[in-house]
């Protein structure tokens, strides 16, 4: 029995660190500082310590350029990494759209069928881990709560 609770964990674990994630924690995109953006977030997690900033310059509704610094787990950085690839050249409301998906793909039971970003769902095994969870959001829910504020 425990090992069949071991090798079920393991199989988790296995989900979790996806080949994605690890590749966009090794080679990160977007991953510069940009001190004179228009716009700077800070995301941090208190609990484990990750730290980012996102410099966003946005023009006309879109985002034209986006990156990112700072330190944290091989998911936050991920999820950040993530993040700031999908927004590049976007609009403010494609952003959200994607920021809707990508919380049904992290925070919900929902159906992910409908969720065809092979990215994204990348992340959905982050569900199943609570502690990780807030790593693989971190990044998107500043970036929703700046949306939020226009």
């Amino acid at each position: 029995m425990a090992n069949s609770l071991q090798h079920d964990f393991m199989e988790q674990l296995n989900e979790l660190y996806h080949p994605l994630i690890l590749e966009h924690n090794q080679h990160p995109r977007h991953y510069e500082k940009h001190p004179e953006a228009a716009v700077i977030l800070d995301a941090y997690n208190s609990l484990c310590g990750d730290k980012f900033k996102l410099y966003l310059d946005i023009k006309a509704g879109r985002v034209e350029q986006a990156s990112f610094s700072g330190y944290g787990c091989a998911v936050s950085k991920a999820a950040t990494s993530v993040l700031m690839d999908k927004i590049q050249g976007k609009t403010l409301e494609e952003v959200k759209t994607l920021l809707n998906e990508y919380f049904t793909t992290t925070k919900t039971d929902q159906d992910l069928s409908g969720v065809s970003d092979p990215d994204l769902l990348a992340f959905a095994a982050a569900k199943k881990f609570p502690g990780r969870l807030k790593c693989a959001v971190l990044a998107w829910e500043a970036m929703e709560e700046f949306l939020q504020q226009r």
